[in-house]
């Protein structure tokens, strides 16, 4: 790899670090609450006011960086990040605080919606695999220190930390993503289709309110209909207007091309299923291993280091690996994983979660960039801000959806124990079905 190559992967891994390292908001939310005054239940809007907006936005960003260039849409998301990470700093009172957090989900949007796409066009066409999991890899390593880094930060500086230390990281790429290369805008005929990117906003926004209100069943009912009707609704028009515009958001006939279709709901289950393990390990360590909470923090990020070594290794196999036998072979190692510690028993040896934990991060390493592979090789090169778009929303969805299911499995049990294996053994069948769904020919 050249100097001039390493660098532009460099400056999108950067700016797109500030991403992945919003996981170090998750170990703050003791503290922001107490700090607001809020009630436990009412931590979940600081979920929500991000995720919502970025799960919304992102495929229409995508297609915004095919028309206007990568390079403009990536800059624009540093700023806006820059100016979210300030405001949520410096928040005066918890709306002000949302607000911070609706504008970071729209930087969000943005670098996400044009990262696979400004990391395929740092390295030759030939090798656009090998740049997408040098990509992944640098997501995987800005996982893994989020939470490592929260503890110390809590401890020393208090909960608007985990904002602050992200101001120069988003500044920096700021000041560096001129020297990332660009790709002309489109032709002028190639118009965005804004009632198209509205109709899918609102579908995807419908969606994350009804998953949310899932929890509040069975009081919830008329709450969990009208978000379900909204997002049905908004995604019958999303597709009416898809089959009649000129220049559609995304042509639907591409769902039935190359396994995009099928790797998208494989990607979807599969990161439904990886979920379990940020959301329901925590619990069990904080019962069963008597670890301090930095310790703990270390072994929850067992499973990205296995990613950060996975995600090089599959750019690197592309070429004697077909992508869609790759993505089945992470799918199914991360079921076996997710089993594994589905069936661990109460106070199980630390080696055992530690190993599952490492597996499934391979695992995930794995399918993500095959996943990535799959679809921008399936589209044409001028759409490749949809392709990798695609592929983040799908997992969205699905990190989403294991938020909302999982945490019903697990409740559905009378205690703690039962509830973590029917969590997890959920979790293994759906990214076991992931892996079936993949079907390599």
């Amino acid at each position: 790899m050249t100097a001039a190559e390493a660098r532009g992967l460099l400056v999108v891994g950067l700016g797109t670090a500030v991403v992945p390292l919003d996981a170090s908001v998750n170990v703050a939310f003791p503290q922001i609450a107490a700090h607001f005054g809020l009630d436990i239940p009412e931590i979940r809007f600081v979920v929500i006011s991000y995720v919502l907006v970025y799960a919304s936005l992102t495929l229409a960003f995508g297609r915004l960086g095919d028309l206007l260039g990568y390079r403009r849409v990536f800059w624009l998301g540093c700023l806006i990040s820059l100016l979210a990470f300030i405001g949520c700093t410096l928040a005066p009172a918890f709306g002000w605080f949302l607000a911070g957090r609706a504008m970071q989900g729209v930087g969000a949007a943005l670098i996400l919606s044009v990262g696979p796409a400004l990391a395929t066009l740092a390295l030759p066409e030939a090798r656009r695999t090998q740049a997408l999991g040098w990509y992944s890899m640098m997501m995987a390593l800005a996982a893994a220190a989020g939470p490592l880094l929260a503890g110390v930060l809590l401890a020393r500086w208090g909960w608007s930390a985990v904002y602050a230390f992200r101001i120069p990281i988003a500044l920096a790429a700021l000041l560096l993503a001129f020297t990332l290369p660009n790709r002309l805008p489109q032709p002028a005929h190639r118009r965005f289709d804004l009632p198209g990117a509205a109709l899918l906003a609102l579908a995807i926004a419908g969606l994350v309110l009804a998953l949310d209100r899932l929890r509040g069943l069975p009081g919830g009912v008329l709450a969990l209909g009208g978000a379900t009707g909204l997002a049905g609704a908004a995604l019958g028009g999303f597709i009416w207007r898809q089959r009649r515009a000129a220049v559609p958001l995304i042509a639907l006939g591409v769902f039935r091309q190359a396994g995009v279709g099928r790797i998208n709901l494989a990607n979807t289950l599969v990161n439904l299923g990886w979920f379990a393990v940020p959301l329901l390990l925590p619990f069990y360590l904080n019962q069963f291993s008597g670890l301090s909470v930095p310790m703990g923090g270390a072994l929850l990020a067992v499973g990205p280091l296995g990613s950060i070594g996975a995600a090089p290794m599959a750019g690197r196999w592309a070429g004697r690996i077909a992508a869609p036998r790759l993505a089945q072979a992470g799918a199914a190692l991360v079921a076996l994983a997710l089993l594994g510690i589905g069936l661990a028993p109460a106070g199980a040896p630390l080696l055992w979660l530690a190993g599952a934990s490492l597996a499934q991060g391979i695992g995930i390493g794995l399918f993500q960039v095959a996943t990535l592979d799959i679809l921008t090789s399936a589209l044409p090169p001028e759409d490749r801000g949809v392709a990798g778009s695609l592929g983040m929303v799908t997992r969205t969805i699905g990190t989403l959806s294991g938020a909302s299911l999982l945490m019903l499995a697990f409740q559905s049990a009378p205690s703690f124990m039962p509830g973590f294996q029917h969590a997890f053994l959920l979790a293994a069948l759906l990214a076991a079905i992931g892996a079936i769904t993949v079907r390599p020919k």
